[in-house]
């Protein structure tokens, strides 16, 4: 190879390996699911499915999904892996579906700015409208507007505190309670039944907050009495907050043994603050939920030791649900989907499913 050819194909090679370093700093979006494994699955009902509603009870007409104005209120800013995800999946849904009026809202994390947002999304003219809730209560001006106008409402991610199939259509998400219990199991397994536990608790005034909570203590009292629980403290469900609380519950708690951190971002953040003050992987052990790239990679990498995910691809599923109803099939008050759980076993070879 001639010296000018082998300086430039150099040059070149530089430049690539320079690209691609800065794009690995860059916040990662949402890949897209690499096999059925990465989509979400509705939970098999046992015994009675439940509550139902149909179109004729809920007292709406049917429309075209396709020639419709749709309207989607996402909650919060979009540094989160959780909510990138979640909002592509929506919209890549609705363009596969050829529908070509999408309204898209970020409360960024405000919610007073998710009411007015919805309000705008009614005035508008949506026929129907999706919404992942900031918060569970406070919803009411919002619930009277859509009411009127006999708006469909599905809620995914979280829930609001409202009745179904009157107030909204239905919920679909995860059971949190389950999840909570799941992350205990794997913390009991960590610390062979004994030691010290901090949780970092999510963002307060949400179900998601409540159950994740509700089922981890539940599950710890039941199942293991000899661990206590010494240290609780929100990191409002973000990783610089998760990075503070751990500074703090490090200098307070230096004896504690495990950390149950409520969302993935707050366990980076534990795991940043770990790393600061010179702790080795995995002699603090971390249960989180979520299932992000980052923290399946964390336990690649040795610093988490489970996760319990928790799929955010609502896309399809939202709007399958809205088509049965719109077709006038019985939607269920609530449609739980089946999550799966992360750990050293099969952290490395999932990673092309989490998010």
């Amino acid at each position: 190879m001639p010296p000018s050819i082998r300086t430039a194909s150099l040059a070149l090679a530089v430049l690539l390996t320079a690209s691609a370093c800065a794009k690995s700093e860059e916040p990662q979006s949402a890949p897209a699911a690499t096999s059925t494994a990465g989509k979400q699955v509705v939970q098999t009902p046992s015994g009675s499915a439940g509550p139902t509603c149909t179109l004729q009870q809920f007292g709406g007409t049917t429309f075209d999904l396709k020639t419709a104005t749709v309207g989607f209120s996402q909650s919060e800013k979009e540094a989160n892996p959780f909510r990138i995800a979640e909002t592509k999946s929506i919209k890549d849904e609705a363009a596969k579906l050829g529908i070509a009026d999408l309204k898209v809202t970020n409360a960024q994390s405000q919610f007073s700015k998710q009411i007015t947002d919805v309000q705008q999304l009614i005035a508008q003219g949506v026929k129907l409208l999706v919404i992942a809730p900031l918060n569970s209560d406070g919803w009411e001006p919002v619930l009277q507007q859509a009411a009127a106008k006999k708006i469909p409402i599905i809620t995914v991610d979280r829930k609001i505190n409202a009745k179904p199939c009157g107030d909204y259509l239905t919920f679909i998400g995860s059971d949190f309670y389950e999840q909570g219990k799941r992350a205990a199991d794997r913390m009991i397994d960590a610390l062979s039944s004994k030691g010290k536990v901090a949780i970092l608790l999510g963002a307060p005034g949400n179900n998601v907050t409540t159950e994740r909570t509700n089922g981890f203590k539940d599950r710890i009292k039941e199942k293991a009495p000899d661990i206590q629980i010494s240290f609780e403290q929100t990191g409002e469900f973000a990783r610089e907050k998760g990075q503070q609380v751990t500074e703090q519950l490090i200098q307070s708690n230096p004896d504690i043994n495990g950390i149950y951190a409520e969302n993935d971002e707050m366990a980076l953040g534990a795991v940043t603050a770990l790393k600061g003050a010179g702790k080795e992987p995995g002699t603090i052990k971390i249960v989180s939920v979520d299932g992000t790239r980052s923290a399946v990679q964390g336990i690649a990498d040795g610093w988490l030791h489970a996760v319990i995910e928790s799929n955010p691809r609502f896309g399809p599923l939202a709007f399958e649900t809205a088509q049965k109803f719109l077709d006038g099939q019985p939607i269920p008050d609530k449609v739980v989907i089946s999550d799966r759980d992360y750990d050293t076993g099969n952290a490395k070879d999932s990673l092309g499913e989490a998010y």
